[in-house]
């Protein structure tokens, strides 16, 4: 099991779910002294920071980029796959696109969050099903060129209405051959939505390719009252081998959470 922690430098997201929101070095610095594996990058945009920067730091504190959010084209940029605008839904296939290559280039997928967008007003669900189909089926694509998977994370209600639980976006992803496209597996959205946790994970294993570990008040894991255990029992389950990730609310002491995340995890730890 491989850990990560979430640094964000999108100013607009300063108030969002994210560890640390350091310059990038101070960031990575922080993950590698607290134990991490690796950094989840939350950036502007694909061009925001030069690849060759971001290998640098890689290799200076012994980490890894374990995936690259596209959070900033909604709260930056207005822009969702899903949106009523043709031009806006263009403009949010373009950033997505650009956001696989620039992860591709760094070995890391790209997640899809609040790009998704919702159905309402203009747009029928079945149009936006439809619109967001199209639109994975070019990120799929994409995300397989570029050598690495393409993550799409199920939301609460309150954030999205087109997917909200892991089992029925597995069973869209399958209906429309999108081998490519993994699920992100949020605890705390899970808490909301999911009736039991353990086994939506059991239930959509095979899909999923990414974990943000967080408890149910978003807080570190240990602060509310998720059950770990049970779910990392769930994740041997499903053999899963990918990251689990703090994007949590940091609270007044940042390294204080990061080191609690990461405690959660090795304290229940048992090697597949």
């Amino acid at each position: 099991m491989k850990t990560a922690v979430t640094l964000c430098r999108v100013p607009e997201m300063a108030a969002g779910p994210f560890v640390f929101h350091d310059e990038l070095e101070a960031g990575f610095a922080k993950a590698a002294v607290c134990g991490y594996d690796a950094v989840e990058l939350f950036l502007a945009g694909p061009d925001a920071v030069p690849v060759e920067t971001i290998r640098g730091l890689c290799e200076e504190f012994g980490l890894a980029v374990a995936a690259v959010g596209s959070g900033a084209g909604m709260v930056k940029h207005g822009l969702s796959l899903t949106d009523p605008s043709p031009e806006k839904r263009r403009g949010a296939l373009d950033f997505i696109l650009r956001m696989v290559e620039f992860g591709g280039r760094l070995g890391a997928p790209c997640i899809l969050g609040s790009m998704q967008g919702r159905w309402g007003g203009e747009i029928s669900r079945e149009r936006a099903l439809e619109l967001f189909a199209q639109a994975l089926t070019s990120i799929d694509a994409a995300a397989a060129g570029a050598g690495v998977p393409f993550i799409y994370e199920p939301l609460n209600r309150y954030e999205t209405n087109l997917f909200n639980r892991l089992v029925p976006a597995a069973e869209f992803l399958d209906a429309h051959g999108l081998a490519n496209v993994v699920l992100l597996a949020d605890l705390f959205h899970m808490n909301i939505e999911e009736p039991d946790v353990a086994k939506a994970l059991i239930d959509a294993g095979r899909r999923i390719g990414h974990v943000h570990w967080a408890d149910s008040n978003r807080l570190a894991m240990g602060s509310g009252h998720a059950d770990p255990g049970a779910i990392l029992d769930a994740l041997r389950n499903i053999s899963y081998q990918g990251y689990l990730s703090a994007e949590i609310f940091p609270g007044d002491d940042p390294e204080a959470a990061a080191r609690q995340t990461f405690e959660s995890i090795h304290a229940l730890y048992i090697p597949f």
